[in-house]
């Protein structure tokens, strides 16, 4: 596979892929490593999140979806959760708009009743505006997998079914308007799910990435899926 710059990105195919997902990992290390604050390292990490969210959807892939804050995450300082809440609060005032306008629904995955009542109402608010628009835009906050399997289950109960199908609990859950997950890439170097889309990702590929998220390009992205494109998708089959 021949190396490319981040201008050179016409190999990838794109095409072959139409849900990716992201596990944003190492802004803090990439803060530490330069002596700098945690925040430092979250706020270089959203403006990755920006640059490879509008890459994608420049490529014409139709469902992304990026974890944001997880369930776990509330474990973290109260100085971090804050600076984490912020940025994503600022993110939806500076960001959201424009992707609306390029025909992007956001969606944002998790129980928002954990989260500040202005942040949650920004978020419903933008989820109703960009309901009608054609890609996807999955934004995991206060997101966990198991979570999401439980508040699945729950509501089917809550209906009154005394059994369900796997399409039934697929059809409750957070990502139930894009379809599960073709590649899952994670940054830092870390090798795990860590508790994102459980239930989605039974048959996604996945890559890892030794960059610390901060310095994730879209050239890493054009290389993720070119090695997407030689796997071979058995779906239990041979």
């Amino acid at each position: 596979m021949k190396n490319r710059t981040d201008k050179d990105t016409a190999v990838a195919d794109f095409h072959a892929v139409k849900h990716i997902a992201f596990i944003m990992d190492g802004n803090g290390r990439w803060a530490q490593r330069r002596l700098l604050p945690r925040s430092a390292g979250h706020i270089q990490g959203l403006k990755t999140f920006t640059e490879i969210v509008k890459y994608c959807f420049e490529k014409r892939i139709a469902n992304v979806t990026v974890y944001a804050f997880s369930t776990e995450n509330w474990n973290r300082s109260e100085e971090e959760v804050g600076a984490l809440m912020e940025l994503l609060e600022r993110n939806i005032d500076e960001n959201a708009d424009e992707l609306v306008e390029k025909d992007v629904r956001i969606i944002f995955l998790g129980d928002k009743s954990a989260l500040a009542p202005k942040l949650a109402d920004k978020m419903r608010d933008i989820e109703k505006r960009s309901e009608n628009n054609r890609a996807i835009l999955n934004v995991a906050v206060n997101y966990g997998g198991r979570d999401e399997i439980v508040h699945a289950v729950n509501s089917l109960i809550k209906d009154g079914r005394m059994s369900v199908s796997a399409d039934d609990i697929s059809s409750r859950l957070y990502t139930s308007a894009s379809p599960d997950p073709d590649l899952i890439i994670r940054t830092a170097g870390e090798q795990r799910l860590s508790n994102f889309l459980l239930w989605q990702a039974a048959y996604s590929e996945f890559y890892y990435s030794d960059k610390l998220w901060p310095d994730f390009t879209p050239s890493d992205v054009d290389k993720a899926i070119d090695d997407f494109m030689t796997r071979h998708r058995k779906y239990g089959g041979y």
